[in-house]
């Protein structure tokens, strides 16, 4: 090799080495290349065991305890669909097609296993306007049953209706009276047709009373919670901490019908009285006190001498009611319920609604400066209604006589499952009126929607004069038909039809 070929030689190695050199104090010097260069093995760390468990994650703070009450709840929580009718226009034309083909909706709510043979509680305007054969209940599993209503009262809101089967995950049922303002709750649902919805809250405050009831015996004393609770929540379980239920979820205080912070749910003890009484009787049996009663205040408070302003004062009593019998009397200032505190009407009611009749309840009582215990026997509400007046003495409004005279009237149970009283006319004695006085639950007649104290006019297009008429005519047609059509008139003087098929 000659000298120039060296000497290339030697340049092209120089070369190399200063081009190496220089890519490796790039490296060297590049923060984002360097740790690739010089990383040599790496180890992923992986583990399926939790750094606390949900024991130890409890004891730091209640909310942890979140997850293991909805495991254990939710289950319990069921889906209701209900198809209820939708009413049309008055036209003859709508009326025909509406009997032809009924329009239907379908409305939907949440309900709470309360038995493990298949009692849901839930709320009365979830299943009220419900069709024959209409509910649906939908498992948290999406096992599906059809369901029936056991019994209904508007005046808490609260309804039963039952499915068949056995050993269904049924709540665990707290104590309402243990609830105090400001502890953990959770609401079960489903809102918006959302299935087994969980949301959390505390309770905000105790025996609220926002008039949402539309009935004259309402009972409302809520437990309020700020909770998410929506359209659909409505029949859920409010739990708490202990996945007890404390609560059946009824409304939501809202301008927009969404969810603005505020909840509410009947609270337990007065739930289940109610659960109980519909699954034994069909209908509540309610105990009455016997007294109007109104709120002490910081004015009423000073006028009769109470150092601190609290109590409900009665300011009438009915004669021969339960406190009367009991010793009570008006200006008394009623302190304690079975010594739970009552400064509200609402909380009274609520404590006296949660018992029956013919039970015993002690009353701490504020009178002219002494407080002593009274303890009443409660007697049985009785709501008023056409058969009160059998036997009553009335005054005929435009006789100008004014002579009493007694209304000694007849009926009839019909095996439809409904009573007719034949009520004399007092302007004109020689006249009757067939008025339904009573409609049993769930028999044939309240399947098809006749409703107490609606007057029979007709019977398949024949007008009925007496009971006498009305109780041939509708045998014979059933026997004839199979059928029967009822024309009724309801006090606003609107007609309706009502068919009823002959029993089998």
């Amino acid at each position: 090799m000659n000298s120039r070929n060296r000497f290339l030689t030697g340049l092209l190695l120089i070369l190399i080495g200063v081009s190496i050199g220089t890519i490796l104090a790039l490296y060297t010097m590049n923060e984002e290349l360097a740790p690739l260069a010089e990383v040599r093995y790496t180890e992923i760390s992986k583990s399926e065991e939790p750094l606390f468990e949900d024991e130890d994650l409890a004891a730091i703070d209640t909310r942890f305890v979140f997850k293991t009450i909805a495991e254990k709840v939710t289950p319990s929580v069921v889906y209701i669909e209900t198809l209820v009718p939708v009413g049309g226009s008055n036209s003859e034309a709508n009326s025909f097609w509406d009997r032809v083909m009924p329009r239907r909706a379908r409305t939907v709510g949440s309900g709470v296993m309360i038995t493990k043979d298949g009692y849901i509680l839930t709320n009365n305007h979830v299943v009220e306007d419900a069709v024959e054969q209409g509910i649906k209940v939908v498992l948290n599993d999406k096992r599906e049953y059809p369901a029936k209503i056991v019994g209904l009262d508007p005046s808490t809101d609260l309804a039963v209706i039952k499915i068949n089967g056995e050993n269904f995950e049924a709540i665990t049922v707290g104590n309402s009276e243990t609830v105090d303002v400001g502890e953990w709750v959770l609401a079960i649902g489903n809102p918006f047709r959302l299935r087994s919805t969980v949301t959390a809250g505390i309770v905000s405050a105790l025996s609220r009373d926002v008039q949402i009831i539309d009935d004259n015996f309402r009972i409302e004393s809520f437990i309020q919670t700020d909770a998410a609770i929506n359209k659909g929540n409505s029949g859920g379980a409010l739990v708490n901490t202990s996945g007890q239920l404390i609560g059946i979820n009824t409304a939501i205080a809202s301008q927009s019908g969404s969810y603005q912070g505020y909840g509410f749910a009947v609270p337990i003890n007065l739930a289940m009285k109610v659960a109980t009484d519909l699954m034994e009787f069909g209908e509540v049996r309610r105990a009455l006190l016997g007294v109007s009663i109104t709120a002490v205040d910081y004015e009423r408070a000073i006028q009769i001498g109470l150092e601190q302003v609290r109590g409900v004062e009665i300011v009438a009593i009915t004669e021969n009611g339960a406190a009367y019998e009991g010793g009570l009397r008006e200006g008394d200032v009623i302190l304690k319920v079975n010594n739970f505190e009552v400064n509200e009407s609402n909380q009274l009611q609520e404590k006296i609604a949660i018992v029956s009749p013919g039970d015993e309840v002690d009353l701490t009582i504020w009178r002219d400066g002494n407080v002593s215990t009274k303890t009443i026997l409660l007697k049985v509400l009785e709501q008023p209604g056409i058969d009160d007046l059998i036997g009553e003495q009335i005054i005929p409004e435009n006789n100008d006589d004014a002579q009493n005279f007694r209304l000694d009237v007849d009926f009839h149970e019909f095996d439809n499952g409904f009573r007719v009283v034949a009520i004399p006319n007092p302007d004109e004695p020689d006249t009757q009126k067939l008025i339904v006085s009573k409609v049993y639950k769930y028999s044939e007649a309240w399947n098809r929607g006749l409703k107490k104290d609606v007057e029979i006019v007709s019977i398949d297009e024949v007008q009925v004069e007496d009971l006498d008429s009305l109780k041939e005519l509708i045998t014979n047609n059933l026997n004839d038909n199979g059928k029967v059509t009822l024309e009724v008139i309801n006090e606003d003087n609107a007609i309706g039809f009502i068919e009823l098929k002959k029993d089998e």
